[in-house]
């Protein structure tokens, strides 16, 4: 007898949708296609029909093909699964039922998939009018047998996202979590039916529903509509809370941490802590937030951070789904490419991808650059950078350089803590998505010592260009343009009086830095000029260059800038290490790129630092 194939798999092979496939099977176009109950299944050996073919402008070798589309932005797990090309993720499942911890929270960078899996779970789990099994049938979870297919659709769900909580004010943000609440309550409007009878039950549905809950009603909100919904099922509701700290952060940002720390601490406490009427809970978010006692006193929370290896493989790509998905949209020789700009992130033991970054990167006809943009906490890392010493500036600004570092890793880091003490910045950057672990060692207090690098090069483009923004502040306009000026025309005199003014301006801690942390000030510097592409640590001639600027204008000089540093040094040893920084850039022909890129004329610099002092000297070739 021939192999049978399922209409999903026949879909993946022939490249069309599984609808399609649906329909060749009812129109009698695939010789040998036959239905089993509600299934159709297909020869492996079948012939593709010449017709009934879509195109869906992805790209592939130049070419418009047939494919599904890309589920840019689609957190909805039935539309995702039935009509996007989907990453199959529905083994969370599995694994879930196999532990059942009684509350787990999820904890990842942005954009790495938490919402869509949460959906996923909702959609699963939870009761329903329509027949939602048939969107799991053709998934990994229907092969695991009856044992979990028997957790499907039996349960009440309460679903509620916090990811668009973020606004100016308490008031702002408590009412917008009430609108949330309410409309929840109004999803679940079937239980009005057994409250006819009941005026205390139906006074409090109405209250939610109505969105006319005071504080103290609300905190009491996810406790009450599980009673609600136990009482009315006879089966105790799960509870899912997708992104629950973005209201948190926002309330660091912008001055009203307190009141929406109380706020939380009741409302999570009705909802997991000793609530009878639970059966399971789910959260997602990018911190832990434990410390802040939000969770206080729940010994029922499972925490899986990014150091964990439990759940890793769920949020994200791994690399076999990424190859398969780069062979089904006819680009597998790009994995290469692929690996070297969202590839680099490690979840537990599993290296992830961006999934966000990969399906952009398919969706814009495979051009790398950097799609992934993290929300919400640049604010926070700008208060760090303020408070930085030179230690930790010099560490970032070594990571820029493809440098690495050890540091104590505390994933349940929590916002004032990363104000007052800001070494903790490094954890802060962990967890959401700027460096990624090397290797991790549990250290005696039960936190790990890890050493940390950035990810690949799309996170390269934006940790360099959001922490060198940061040097904004202290640079006026005017002075920018005086410096851009000086660099352009070869005036190492106005150069070194700007870099120096700048530098005396600013904070104390100059005194101690080294030569780290003045590359990443002047590569912030250069940062900011729109007229040249800047480079930095690249390979060119027999060496590697410290700063590169590629003018976009012809008529703009190309400039190759070398730093050196020294501590304690006087007038003329600080021109003699100029002058050795603008010899290597002559002995180690750093000019090569430039030349071979047809710019003739180059400016080059040598630039010495010892404290805010500074020593420029320049030669141009034309």
């Amino acid at each position: 007898m021939d192999e049978m194939m399922y209409v999903k798999d026949v879909a993946k092979l022939w490249g069309i949708t599984e609808r399609q496939v649906t329909s060749l099977c009812r129109d009698g176009k695939i010789d040998g296609a036959y239905k089993d109950g509600k299934r159709w299944l297909i020869p492996e050996d079948a012939d593709k029909p010449d017709d009934n073919r879509i195109k869906t402008g992805v790209y592939c070798k130049d070419k418009l093909i047939e494919r599904l589309p890309l589920p840019i932005g689609v957190s909805d797990y039935s539309l995702a699964s039935s009509e996007y090309y989907y990453v199959d993720k529905t083994m969370m499942i599995k694994d879930f039922i196999d532990e059942r911890p009684m509350v787990a929270l999820f904890t990842r960078p942005r954009r790495f998939g938490k919402t869509l899996n949460m959906d996923m779970l909702r959609t699963y789990f939870e009761i329903s009018d329509r027949d939602t099994s048939v969107l799991f049938r053709d998934k990994k979870i229907w092969n695991c047998g009856q044992k979990y297919r028997d957790f499907q659709g039996k349960y009440p769900v309460i679903f509620l996202s916090f990811k668009d909580v973020k606004f100016e004010t308490w008031n702002e943000t408590f009412a917008t979590l009430r609108k949330i609440i309410a409309r929840e309550v109004q999803r679940h409007e079937e239980i009005k039916h057994m409250m006819r009878d009941n005026a205390y039950d139906m006074a409090l549905y109405e209250s939610m529903a109505g969105n006319q809950s005071d504080e103290a009603q609300l905190v009491s909100s996810l406790g009450d509509l599980s009673y609600l919904l136990h009482k009315y099922y006879n089966t105790a509701p799960i509870i899912i809370i997708d992104e629950y700290d973005t209201p948190v952060q926002q309330g660091y940002v912008k001055g009203f941490y307190d009141e929406i720390i109380g706020f939380m601490r009741n409302f999570f406490s009705n909802g997991f802590k000793d609530n009878h009427n639970l059966s399971f809970g789910f959260l997602t978010g990018i911190l832990r937030v434990t410390k802040e006692s939000i969770f206080s006193g729940m010994n029922n929370l499972a925490i899986y951070s990014v150091l964990d290896s439990k759940y890793s493989k769920y949020f994200g790509f791994t690399s076999e789904e990424v190859k398969q998905m780069a062979k089904y949209y006819g680009v597998a020789d790009r994995f290469h490419e692929i690996v070297q700009w969202y590839n680099g992130y490690k979840f537990g033991n599993i290296d992830i991808f961006n999934p966000w970054s990969v399906v952009n990167y398919f969706s814009n006809e495979c051009e790398p650059r950097a799609y992934w943009v993290s929300t919400g906490s640049n604010d926070v890392i700008g208060e760090v950078l303020a408070k930085a010493d030179a230690e930790i500036y010099d560490k970032l600004t070594s990571l820029i350089k493809g440098g690495t570092f050890v540091s104590l890793i505390d994933t349940g880091v929590i916002y004032p803590e990363i104000k007052e003490n800001p070494s903790t910045i490094y954890s802060f950057l962990i967890v959401t998505g700027y460096l990624k672990v090397l290797e991790k060692k549990l250290s005696v207090n039960g936190d790990y010592m890890c050493e940390v690098a950035l990810p690949n090069k799309e996170i390269a483009q934006v940790y360099n260009r959001e922490i060198l923004r940061k040097l904004e502040p202290m640079i006026t306009p005017s002075t920018a343009i005086a410096i851009q000026e000086a660099i352009f025309t070869g005036n190492q005199l106005r150069l070194k009086e700007e870099v120096e003014k700048l530098l005396k301006q600013s904070v104390s801690f100059f005194d101690t830095a080294n030569e780290n942390f003045y590359h990443g000030f002047m590569l912030g510097l250069c940062a900011l000029m729109g007229d040249a592409f800047v480079t930095s640590n690249r390979e060119s001639g027999e060496g590697r260059y410290d700063i590169q600027l590629r003018p976009k204008d012809e008529r703009l000089p190309g400039v190759l800038i070398e730093l050196k540093a020294a501590k304690k040094c006087g007038d003329e040893e600080l021109k003699a290490l100029a002058r050795n920084a603008l010899r290597q850039i002559n002995d180690k022909k750093y000019d090569i790129e430039l030349e071979t890129a047809g710019i003739g004329n180059i400016y080059k610099y040598g630039v010495a630092f010892c404290g805010k002092n500074v020593e420029v000297v320049e030669v141009v070739v034309s």
